[in-house]
C-alpha cells in the first residue's frame, strides 16, 4: 500500500513568491496619523516602528497558517469546449525564505510546490487568493524547472486584498508579450476579463482597493460649500474650458454645485498607482501634503509682521543663516522626519534652504542681460523662445474680441542696439528672437490685477543673437488691456536697456526683466510643466490600462513611463493646483491659474510635443537632411535643443527597434483590436475636447505607432525632466525668478520713482514676491526638484525580467548604452568654454538632461516617468 502510494505520487515543481507585507512604510497609514496633530504623528511613528520589529515574522507566521493560495492556469491546455485554460488545484505558500539572494529591501520570499501533471500543459497565468484581513504587495512569482519549458517568470507589482473583497479572483500573467490575435486560446478569456475588470462600469464611488481606470473632468479643484470665493470653473467637457481628462473618483457632489466633486483629504487613484511603502518618492509627495496642510498655514502668523525682504542680502540669508521659526511652526515640522530632513532645522529654530545653483559660484551674475537671455535657452522653461519671423510681432488673439494687439515695438527701438544692422537684415539673418507671453496673459490681466497680491503686465521680449552665440535683450514690451475695454487693443509701454546701469533707467530695466520673469514662471508652472506634461499624460495612463493588456507588447513598452503619475497628479489637485493652493497663493495668475492653462490647451497639439516638430514650429530649427538629426539649429549653442535632440533620437530608435519585433506590416497594426481601441479612446475621450482636431495622427502603420509612443515617452521622461528638476536650481533664488509682481512701474516724479536711483534693491524687492509667498514657493519647489532614492531613470527598468523576449531585452540594452554615450557628450560640451550658453555668467553647467542622477537635489537625471 505504502509502495503503491509512493509510486503514484506525482512530481512537483517549485515556485517562489516574493511579496511585501503592509507596514510602517505604507505612506497612506503614516499620513493618516498626521490628522491627529504632532502628538499623533509621533505616536503613530513610534507604534508603527514597533510593528516593524515583528511585522515580517507575524506576516510569515500568518502565511504558514495557509492564508495565501495560488492556482495555476494553463496557457496550452483547455478545460472545456470554450477553450478556457485549465485551472489547477488551490496550493498554499509554504516555507519562508528571508535570505533569498537578490531579495529587495523589506521583501520576503516563500516556497510553493505544485503537483505536476503533463496533461495540465504549460502555465501562463495564475490566480492568487489572500485569506488575511490585511493586504500585501505581490512583487513577483517564479516557477522553476517546468518540464519541457524551464523557468517561467511573472512580474506582478500589485496590491492583493482579501479574496472576499473581489468580484473576480486576482489574476497575473507570465512575462510574455502577445498581440491579441496571437494570444494562446486558453488565455483569451482571462485576458479579456482582466481588461473588463480594469475598466469598471463607470458607476459609484471608488474605494481604496479598486484598480479601476476611468475618466472625469477637472471638477474637484474648488470647494464652493466652504466659501463662494473657492468656487472654480469645471475644466473639460466644454468648448469654453477644454482640458485633458483626469482619473475618475466618483466622490459625492458639493451641495452648492452638484456638478462639482467634494474635495477630500484622500483622493482615490487605482490602487496599483499608489506604491505606498515601495517608493521613497511617496515620502516626497507626503512631504508636500504635510507641508501644505500643516506648516504653510502657520507662515502667515509667523512672518506677517515682517513680510518684506529689505535687501538682496536678506534674500541670501535664506540659504546662509536661515529664517527664524516660531515654536508653533517648528512643532509642525519636528515630528515628521521627511520635513525635518528637507528643512534642515537641525534642532534649531531656523528654516534653512540649500543655496540654489544659480548663486553657488557667482552671487550676482543673475542680474546680467546675458544670463537673462541664456536662461531662455538653458533655463527651467527653455521651450518658449521663438525666432522672430515677422515685424512687428503680431497677436493670434481674435481681433473681434481683443482688437489690435500688434506689438508697439518699433524698428527705432531695436536698431540702436543691432550693431549697424537694420531690422530687415537681422530678420533675414535669423538674428532676432522673441519670448512672447502676451497672448497667454493679456485676456486675464484685468482679472489678475484685480487680485490683492498682483500688479503686472503681459510681456514681449525681443533679443538679438550676437556673434559669440549669446542673446542680448533689445526691448521689453509691457502691456495692459486698454482702459476702455479689450476690444480697443492693448495699452503698451516699451522699455529699453539703459545707458547706465546705476540709474533710475537701470532699475526700471531690472524691474522690467522681473515682469518678464514673472510671466515666465507663471507660464512655466501652469503650462510648460503642469499642463504639457502632468495633465496631458494622464489620459494616456488611463487608456493604456483600460485597453492594453499586461500581455500586450505596447503595454510593456509604456508602463514604466506612467509610474506614479496619477499619484502625483491627485496630490496636485489636493494641495498644489486647487483653490487657494500653493500655485494660486504664490504665482501671479492666482485664482485664474488653471483657467488660464485651459485657454492655452485650446492650441495644444499632440504632434508638436515631439522635440523636432516643436523646434521647427518655433523657428528654432530648419529641416536639413544633411544636418545631425535632420535639423539645423538656428542657434547652434542651444543646450536644451542640442541635448534634447540626442535624447529624442535615442528614444525614437529604441521604440522603432521594439515595435518592429511585433508589427512587421501595416496589417498587423490595423488588426490589433486592443491597440486601436487604446488610441481611439485616448484621443476621443482622454483628450475629447480636442478630438476633432485634424492633427491627431492616424494609427495605421508601424511608423505611426513609433511616432505616437516616442512622443508619449518623451513627454513623460525628458520633457518633464527639462521643466521640473531645474525649478529650485534657478527659481530657488526668488530674485532671479520671482513668482509675483505687486506694483506697476513707478511714474516719474513719484516717491517710488525717486527710490529707483537711491535704493534699487528696495525698489526691486517692493515690486516682486514678498517673504511669505517666497517661503511657500521655495518650500514646495525644493521638494519638486528632488529625486527619490529609488527613482528609475531612462534606460533602466525596475526588473531585468520585464519581458521574456530576448530580442526586446537586447534592443533595450542598446538604448541604455546609447544614453551612456549621450551623457558623456553632454559632460564634454559643458567643459567647452567656446559654448557660452552651456554655463553662462553664473557658471552653472546645463546638466538637467543628463540621463542619470543620484538621490536628492542634483539638477540632473531623467526619470522614466512623471513621478514628482
Amino acid at each position: 500500500m505504502l509502495i503503491g502510494s509512493l509510486l503514484n505520487r506525482r512530481p512537483k515543481i517549485k515556485g517562489t513568491v516574493v511579496l511585501m507585507t503592509k507596514n510602517v512604510f505604507d505612506v497612506n497609514d503614516f499620513m493618516a496619523t498626521t490628522r491627529g496633530g504632532p502628538a499623533a504623528v509621533a505616536g503613530g511613528i513610534f507604534g508603527a516602528a514597533q510593528d516593524i520589529v515583528g511585522g515580517i515574522v507575524d506576516g510569515a507566521t500568518a502565511i504558514f497558517s495557509r492564508n495565501i493560495a495560488i492556482q495555476l492556469i494553463s496557457a496550452t491546455k483547455s478545460e472545456n469546449a470554450l477553450g478556457h485554460g485549465k485551472v489547477g488545484k488551490l496550493t498554499y505558500l509554504e516555507k519562508h525564505l528571508p535570505s533569498l539572494p537578490n531579495l529587495g529591501d523589506r521583501q520576503d520570499a516563500f516556497d510553493v510546490y505544485f503537483e505536476w501533471d503533463e496533461s495540465f500543459g504549460i502555465p501562463g497565468a495564475f490566480y492568487i487568493k489572500n485569506y488575511m484581513q490585511s493586504e500585501f504587495f505581490l512583487v513577483s512569482f517564479k516557477l522553476e524547472d517546468v518540464p519541457n519549458h524551464g523557468t517561467i517568470l511573472f512580474a506582478c507589482n500589485s496590491w492583493v486584498y482579501n479574496a472576499k473583497l473581489y468580484k473576480k479572483d486576482r489574476i497575473f500573467f507570465a512575462n510574455k508579450a502577445y498581440l491579441p490575435n496571437d494570444t494562446p486560446t486558453p488565455l483569451v478569456k482571462y485576458r479579456k476579463e482582466e481588461l473588463e475588470n480594469l475598466r469598471g462600469d463607470g458607476r459609484g464611488e471608488r474605494k481604496e482597493l479598486d484598480r479601476i481606470y476611468d475618466y472625469d473632468v477637472y471638477n474637484d479643484l474648488g470647494n464652493p460649500d466652504e466659501n463662494d470665493d473657492l468656487a472654480r470653473p469645471i475644466l473639460g467637457g466644454s468648448s469654453k474650458h477644454p482640458y485633458p481628462r483626469r482619473g475618475r473618483t466618483g466622490r459625492k457632489p458639493t451641495k452648492k454645485d452638484p456638478r462639482c466633486e467634494r474635495p477630500t483629504s484622500d483622493t482615490y487613484i487605482p490602487r496599483d498607482e499608489n506604491f505606498g511603502h515601495l517608493k521613497s518618492s511617496d515620502f516626497l509627495t507626503y512631504a508636500i501634503k504635510s507641508l501644505t496642510q500643516n506648516v504653510l498655514p502657520q507662515f502667515n502668523t509667523a512672518f506677517g509682521f515682517n513680510n518684506e525682504f529689505d535687501s538682496f542680502e536678506d534674500v541670501r540669508c535664506l540659504f546662509d543663516g536661515g529664517v527664524y521659526l516660531p515654536t508653533d511652526v517648528l512643532s509642525k515640522i519636528s515630528p515628521i522626519p521627511v520635513l525635518k530632513e528637507i528643512f534642515r532645522t537641525d534642532g534649531e529654530q531656523a528654516l534653512k534652504f540649500p543655496p540654489p545653483h544659480v548663486i553657488k559660484v557667482r552671487e550676482s551674475e543673475w542680474m546680467t542681460d546675458e544670463e537673462f537671455g541664456r536662461e531662455m535657452l538653458a533655463g527651467v522653461n527653455p521651450g518658449m523662445i521663438q525666432r522672430l519671423q515677422e515685424f512687428p510681432p503680431k497677436s493670434k488673439l481674435d481681433p473681434t474680441e481683443f482688437g489690435d494687439q500688434t506689438s508697439t515695438i518699433t524698428k527705432e527701438h531695436l536698431e540702436i542696439n543691432l550693431g549697424g544692422l537694420t531690422v530687415e537684415q537681422a530678420l533675414k539673418g535669423n538674428k532676432l528672437f522673441i519670448l512672447d507671453h502676451h497672448d497667454a496673459f493679456i485676456p486675464f490681466m484685468n482679472l489678475i490685477n484685480g487680485l490683492p497680491t498682483a500688479k503686472s503686465y503681459a510681456t514681449r521680449t525681443i533679443l538679438f543673437l550676437q556673434d559669440d552665440g549669446t542673446l542680448k535683450p533689445l526691448a521689453i514690451e509691457l502691456s495692459l488691456p486698454h482702459p476702455r475695454g479689450h476690444e480697443f487693443g492693448a495699452d503698451s509701454r516699451v522699455v529699453l536697456p539703459p545707458a547706465a546701469v546705476n540709474s533710475a533707467e537701470g532699475t526700471i530695466w531690472l524691474i522690467a526683466k522681473a515682469y518678464v520673469a514673472v510671466n515666465d514662471t507663471g507660464y512655466h508652472q501652469l503650462i510648460s510643466h503642469w499642463l504639457n506634461t502632468h495633465a496631458t499624460i494622464e489620459p494616456f495612463v488611463i487608456a493604456t490600462n483600460r485597453h492594453l493588456s499586461v500581455l500586450h507588447p505596447i503595454h510593456k513598452l509604456l508602463l514604466p513611463h506612467y509610474r506614479d503619475t496619477m499619484n502625483i497628479n491627485a496630490l496636485a489637485r489636493q494641495s498644489l493646483i486647487n483653490a487657494d493652493g500653493v500655485i494660486e497663493r504664490s504665482f501671479l495668475p492666482g485664482k485664474y491659474s488653471l483657467e488660464m492653462s485651459s485657454a492655452v490647451y485650446k492650441s495644444w497639439v499632440f504632434t508638436d510635443q515631439a522635440l523636432p516638430a516643436d523646434l521647427i514650429k518655433r523657428g528654432m530649427a530648419i529641416e536639413d537632411p544633411c544636418a545631425p538629426h535632420g535639423l539645423r539649429l538656428v542657434i547652434e549653442d542651444y543646450p536644451y535643443a542640442v541635448d534634447g535632440l540626442e535624447i529624442w533620437d535615442a528614444i525614437q530608435t529604441w521604440v522603432k527597434n521594439y515595435v518592429s519585433l511585433y508589427y512587421p506590416t501595416d496589417d498587423a497594426i490595423k488588426k490589433d483590436s486592443e491597440l486601436q481601441a487604446w488610441w481611439k479612446e485616448a484621443v476621443e475621450t482622454g483628450h475629447g475636447d480636442l478630438k476633432d482636431k485634424p492633427w491627431w495622427p492616424k494609427l495605421n502603420t508601424p511608423q505611426d505607432l513609433v511616432h505616437i509612443c516616442s512622443i508619449i515617452i518623451w513627454i513623460a521622461s525628458a520633457l518633464h525632466a527639462a521643466v521640473n528638476f531645474g525649478q529650485y536650481p534657478y527659481g530657488g533664488l526668488i530674485l532671479n525668478r520671482p513668482t509675483l509682481t505687486r506694483r506697476f512701474l513707478p511714474e516719474p516724479g513719484s516717491k517710488e520713482y525717486e527710490e529707483l536711483s537711491t535704493n534699487y534693491q528696495k525698489a526691486y524687492l517692493r515690486t516682486i514676491t514678498r517673504k511669505i509667498e517666497a517661503l511657500v514657493d521655495l518650500s514646495v519647489i525644493e521638494i519638486l526638484s528632488r529625486h527619490a532614492s529609488d527613482e528609475i531613470y531612462l534606460g533602466k527598468r525596475d526588473s531585468d525580467d520585464w519581458t521574456d523576449d530576448q530580442k526586446a531585452i537586447q534592443a533595450f540594452e542598446k538604448f541604455g548604452t546609447k544614453l551612456k554615450e549621450i551623457e558623456a557628450k553632454i559632460n564634454s560640451r559643458n567643459k567647452d568654454s567656446s559654448l557660452r550658453n552651456r554655463n553662462g555668467p553664473v557658471q552653472m553647467p546645463y546638466t538637467v538632461l543628463l540621463p542619470t542622477s543620484e538621490e536628492g537635489l542634483t539638477f540632473r537625471g531623467i526619470p522614466n516617468s512623471i513621478s514628482i
